[in-house]
Parts: structure tokens; sequence; C-alpha cells
């Protein structure tokens, strides 16, 4: 059994419950797992010994909110010390044609250099749930613009994919 601590930020909480989601799935798998969001000052019981961490964030504006963003700057000495992977939630599936295709190629310049500061084993790129009441004025009308669609956008099939992946190589 491996002991995995998985981190997350959240807004809207559709991150939440995919950081909930695969921590279910690595239990189901035989790990014991530890769940817990992030916040501002994130210096909390996560600093307990584990063999592994799975570390996420929404992404708003083409970053991982700030508690997710600052916690791999403050802790960037000690991410490399186990195995990590990290998940990224945006909006992608509420896109439509080649705006989709184009945004599942995308790489996003904030999120990247926290991918090369951590160097995951993977990073996996899920969407998560779009409301109305989560933009403001201007955030929605370009969302209408673009032709995107509100929904819950999320993937279960890859998200449980994505952790019984990281399971089975915690088993080697």
């Amino acid at each position: 059994m491996v002991f995995v601590w998985v981190l997350y930020a959240s807004e809207h909480h559709s991150t939440q419950e995919i950081a909930d989601r695969i921590g279910e799935r690595l239990r189901l798998n035989g790990h014991h797992v530890e769940i817990q969001a992030l916040r501002a000052s994130s210096d909390g019981p996560w600093r307990s010994p584990s063999d592994a961490l799975v570390l996420g964030s929404a992404v708003h504006d083409g970053a991982w909110l700030p508690a997710a963003e600052g916690f791999v700057r403050n802790n960037a000495d000690r991410l490399g010390d186990q195995p990590t992977w990290m998940f990224s939630v945006g909006m992608t599936a509420a896109l439509r044609g080649p705006l989709r295709t184009l945004a599942e190629r995308m790489v996003q310049p904030r999120i990247a250099a926290l991918v090369e500061v951590v160097r995951p084993r993977d990073h996996g790129r899920f969407s998560g749930v779009i409301r109305r009441e989560h933009l403001d004025r201007k955030g929605a009308l370009l969302f209408r613009l673009l032709g995107c669609r509100y929904g819950d956008h999320r993937d279960w099939e890859a998200i449980d994919a994505w952790a019984d992946d990281i399971a089975r190589e915690l088993d080697t």
C-alpha cells in the first residue's frame, strides 16, 4: 500500500470533485489516500511523509489558481522527493470545432512553467463544469461569441483511467 496525498485548488467545486474521484480510484486500488484543498497558506498536514503526490488545480485565464501556483513555487525543493502527478481542469470541452482542437493542443505558459518546476510523471488535462454564474459579464459575452456550451464537461471515464494508471505505476 502506498500513501498518497491528493492536493487541489478549486473555485466552483468541479476540480474538488475530480480530486475526490481520483482519490477514490486510488483507494479502490488499495492505496491510502488523503485529499486536501490548497489554501493561500497551505502548510497543513500534507507535510507529513507520503509516498506520492497528486496535485491539481482549476485553470482560470490560462493559469492555475493562486493557492496551487503558490504551493508549487513555495515547495519546489520538496516536490522532486516523491513521485508526483499533476492535473489541470479547464473548459476545453466547452469549446466547439476548430477552437476545441486548438485549445487541446495549446500550451499555457504559466502552467507549463509549473510543470517544468515539478517535472511530474504525467500531467492530466481535463474539462470541468462551466455555468453562467461562474463568469462575469465580459466573460459570459466572450463565452457566447466563441460558441461555447455551458454544462458539466467532465469525462469521468478518462479521469478514472488516468487515476488507474497512477495506481498501476504506484504498484510497480
